[in-house]
């Protein structure tokens, strides 16, 4: 893929943005709030790192997906939890500690996990003749844009506070509008095939968004862990980081094709998150 302004200088800068607003609302105590709600912990993960690759790998082969649309999907059910969860759980009555908690877990875990799930999706999808490598220096150079952002905003909001409360509310303003702007940077570049892709990806999109709430939700109520704890997940789970999928896309893959699932994802699920919040605020079981 030929490089240009877009994969090698706004990528990197928006996605960092997106990653600092997140560190801004991180502290070391919520790493170790794990040890308050060890099970409900326990289940979010394993949903997050287990059970959705697996299901997401149904729904592919369910809508029988072109190979770089079904990697690039199987790429956005790796990325971890994004930073509008943390929001939409708390106007659905949730445990935002414990969201924030699953934020900062997965945000670590995801350096391990992404690149497993993601290489296993090339393989499966593509054939070892047509895989696309990993190649180690850009995987390190996008998580050490992931984590750098993450780490300084929590140094702030360790070291000043007061500096981390004025930046918190512009910096995630300027996250939501970089949300904006990298989904649109994705489809500009497939322009020319990004009505057929939505055609084709579209649906096999709306259907992991809605199962990943769902999935999120309810198997947490299965292990009988209460409602407000099992909405943190479900909103953890069902809330992907799009930017981070379409970084690894365009600048990990090379691969612009596969930046139109997390793409159409992140067009879809403000009002999917929203509208399932509404439904799961106003249970009375």
């Amino acid at each position: 893929m030929e490089r240009d302004v877009i994969t090698t200088v706004f990528l990197p800068v928006a996605l960092g943005v997106i990653m600092l607003g997140l560190g801004l609302s991180l502290r070391v105590e919520d790493f170790r709030r794990v040890i308050m709600y060890p099970r409900a912990a326990a289940v979010g993960l394993v949903s997050q790192t287990l059970v959705l690759p697996v299901v997401c790998l149904g729904i592919a082969h369910a809508f029988a997906l072109p190979p770089a649309l079904a990697v690039g999907l199987m790429l956005l059910a790796a990325s971890p939890g994004g930073a509008s969860a943390n929001l939409f759980s708390h106007l659905a009555k949730g445990d935002v500690a414990l969201n924030i908690t699953l934020t900062a877990l997965n945000s670590v875990l995801s350096l391990v996990t992404m690149p497993l799930v993601v290489g296993f999706a090339l393989q499966h999808f593509l054939g070892s003749d047509a895989a696309i490598p990993l190649q180690l220096s850009k995987v390190l150079s996008v998580f050490a844009v992931v984590l750098a952002p993450v780490a300084v905003g929590m140094v702030m909001r360790s070291r000043w506070p007061d500096v981390a409360d004025r930046f918190d509310r512009p910096v995630r303003r300027a996250s939501s509008v970089f949300l904006v702007l990298v989904i649109a940077a994705a489809v500009f570049k497939e322009r020319a095939n990004v009505t057929a892709y939505i055609g084709q990806v579209g649906l096999a999109v709306l259907v992991f968004n809605l199962v990943s709430l769902v999935v999120g939700y309810f198997v947490p109520r299965l292990f009988r862990i209460e409602r407000r704890q099992a909405i943190a997940i479900g909103m953890e789970i069902g809330i992907h980081n799009a930017a981070l999928a379409i970084a690894v896309a365009l600048n990990v893959l090379g691969n612009p094709t596969m930046s139109i699932p997390p793409a159409v994802y992140g067009l879809l699920a403000v009002f999917t998150a929203a509208a399932f919040g509404y439904l799961v605020a106003h249970r009375t079981a």
